[in-house]
């Protein structure tokens, strides 16, 4: 939860010492990202920083959304090593910091101070969470997932977003067919991924 991350802007100079405030790379236990950094939020002198991703997937239940970790199992946190890190360490949810050897690198503050940029323009009502949606237009080809025509090609010719489906034009028992189907059941193959 970061409350200041222009407070990061400037980049850690080489000579930092450990009882300089840094960004860390925290390891956390499996699945429980939201759960440390809420934890080290608590902690007077830490920020933490949990990047999380929303979307929708198909299940047995009908279309869910899902939260997921950006960096599955691992979270950023902003403290002072000397005066934090046990405490850190000890934090509920918490396993260790990131560390090569006895070396624990320091985040960038520019690379945190970026992705809270982004997350916040594109991130919507919550500042931690991207949701992320499948945009798909007029003439993209796409490629069934699963089902009965799972490999099947066809070019997509409009798209229903109140229901998110789409027809297309797939050419199917030696004609060329017109065929709504679940924008979830679908691959882009040819759509490059966004900037």
């Amino acid at each position: 939860m970061i409350q200041n991350p222009q407070s990061a802007d400037n980049d850690v100079a080489e000579t930092s010492t450990e009882d300089d405030p840094a960004w860390y790379c925290v390891r956390t236990q499996t699945k429980r990202e939201h759960l440390a950094a809420k934890s080290l939020a608590q902690l007077d002198g830490v920020q933490s920083f949990c990047p999380r991703l929303r979307y929708r997937k198909a299940t047995r239940r009908g279309k869910v959304w899902w939260v997921e970790a950006m960096f599955p199992g691992y979270i950023f946190a902003f403290f002072s090593r000397q005066a934090h890190e046990r405490a850190v360490i000890h934090t509920q949810g918490v396993m260790k910091l990131l560390q090569f050897g006895h070396y624990v690198p320091e985040i960038p503050p520019s690379f945190i101070a970026d992705l809270c940029q982004q997350m916040v323009e594109q991130g919507g009502e919550e500042e931690e969470v991207l949701t992320l949606v499948p945009t798909v237009k007029e003439g993209d080809e796409v490629e069934f997932a699963h089902g009965a025509m799972q490999g099947m090609q066809g070019a997509v010719i409009e798209v229903l977003p109140a229901t998110d489906r789409i027809k297309l034009l797939v050419e199917f028992l030696g004609d060329t067919q017109v065929v709504e189907a679940d924008l979830f059941s679908l691959l882009l193959p040819n759509k490059p991924l966004p900037e």
